[in-house]
C-alpha cells in the first residue's frame, strides 16, 4: 500500500483554506486505498516528513511557504515524489508581476500594471482609477483593494504590512470572471464565476453561497477556445506540473467578437488550486467525468521527483 503524506495548513494567511483542502484530499485518498498521514506543516517540516516516511507527498498548501517555491525546495531536498509544480514554476507563477511578463511575451493579454511601494500607493494614486492594488505574491484575493475613483485612495493600506513593501497596481478589468483548469496536457473546461458579493473576493471564494459556478460557462465558443488555449499555453510556458487553474476576465459589453483577443485578459495562474469537491478545478474534473477521489488519485500517480 502506497504511503501518502498530505501537507496542509502551514504558516500563510491562507492556512484555513489549506486545512480544508488537505482534509478533503486525505479523505478521498483513503477511499482510493492509500495509507494517508496528514501533516499540519510547521517549521520542522523535515522532521515531520521523516516521521511520516512517505512514498509520495501530496502538497495541499496554499499561499506563502506553500506554493511559492520554498516548500518545493524542501521537497526537492527530501527526495520523495511530490505533487503539483516544482520550485521554478511555483516561484514564478506566485510572482504575479514577473509571471505576467512571461505570459505577455508568448502573446497572452494581461492587465497593465507595475510594482509600487505600498506606502506611496496609499498616499497618492499610482495610476488613473479605476485600478486594483494587491500583494504581488499571495492568492485567494487576500489584501486586495479596488480603487474606483480619485476620492477612493486606500489610506489604510499603509499599515497593512502583510501585503509586503511592494504591491502590484493593475488597471481594473471589467467583465465576467472565467477560470480554466489544466491537467494531463489538456484544458478541461471554462467555468464562469458569478460572485454574490460586489466582486470575487475572499468571501465570495470560500463562504457558503459566496458565488455561483456555471460549468460550462455560457459564452461564445470563440471565447471558450481562446481561454482554454491560453490556460494551456501559460501552464507550459511557466513550466507547471500536475493541475493548475488560470483566471480570466471577459469583457462582453457588446457582441462584437472581431477583436476577441482584447476582450479577454488573463489575471493569473494558480499552481495550487483549491481542492475540495466543490472547488473550481475539481468541479471541472467532474464535468469531464473524473470524481474527486479519482482526481486525487491522478494527482498522486502524477507525482515525481524532481519536479
Amino acid at each position: 500500500m502506497k504511503r501518502v503524506a498530505v501537507l496542509k495548513g502551514g504558516m500563510s494567511s491562507e492556512r484555513d483554506v489549506s486545512l480544508v483542502s488537505g482534509e478533503e484530499c486525505a479523505k478521498a485518498l483513503r477511499t482510493e486505498g492509500y495509507e494517508v498521514t496528514e501533516i499540519d506543516v510547521a517549521p520542522n517540516l523535515w522532521e515531520q516528513l521523516n516521521d511520516a516516511d512517505p512514498d509520495v507527498i501530496f502538497n495541499a498548501l496554499h499561499g506563502e511557504w506553500g506554493e511559492d517555491g520554498r516548500v518545493q525546495g524542501v521537497l526537492d531536498l527530501f527526495g520523495a515524489p511530490y505533487t503539483h509544480s516544482g520550485v521554478m514554476a511555483s516561484a514564478l507563477a506566485m510572482d504575479k508581476h514577473r509571471s505576467k511578463a512571461v505570459l505577455r511575451d508568448i502573446g497572452i493579454t494581461v492587465p497593465k500594471g507595475a510594482l509600487v511601494p505600498r506606502v506611496s500607493a496609499s498616499e497618492d494614486h499610482p495610476m488613473k482609477p479605476p485600478y486594483v492594488v494587491k500583494p504581488n505574491a499571495q492568492g485567494s484575493s487576500v489584501g486586495v483593494y479596488i480603487v474606483k475613483d480619485k476620492n477612493d485612495a486606500p489610506a489604510d493600506m499603509a499599515d497593512n504590512e502583510e501585503m509586503g513593501d511592494l504591491v502590484l497596481v493593475e488597471e481594473f478589468i471589467p467583465g465576467r470572471e472565467l477560470t480554466v483548469a489544466v491537467m494531463d496536457g489538456k484544458a478541461l473546461a471554462v467555468t464562469e464565476i458569478i460572485p454574490n458579493t460586489e466582486w470575487y473576493d475572499y468571501e465570495a471564494k470560500y463562504a457558503d453561497g459566496g458565488s455561483t459556478h456555471v460549468v460550462p460557462a455560457k459564452i461564445p465558443d470563440e471565447v471558450t477556445e481562446l481561454c482554454k488555449t491560453w490556460a494551456l499555453m501559460a501552464h507550459e510556458a511557466l513550466g507547471c506540473k500536475g493541475i493548475t487553474r488560470s483566471d480570466f476576465r471577459f469583457n462582453d459589453i457588446n457582441d462584437d467578437l472581431t477583436d476577441i483577443v482584447n476582450k479577454i485578459v488573463m489575471l493569473e495562474l494558480n499552481t495550487q488550486p483549491g481542492m475540495t469537491p466543490t472547488s473550481l478545478a475539481p468541479e471541472q474534473a467532474a464535468y469531464v467525468g473524473l470524481s474527486f477521489s479519482q482526481l486525487c488519485r491522478w494527482i498522486v500517480e502524477d507525482a515525481s521527483w524532481p519536479r
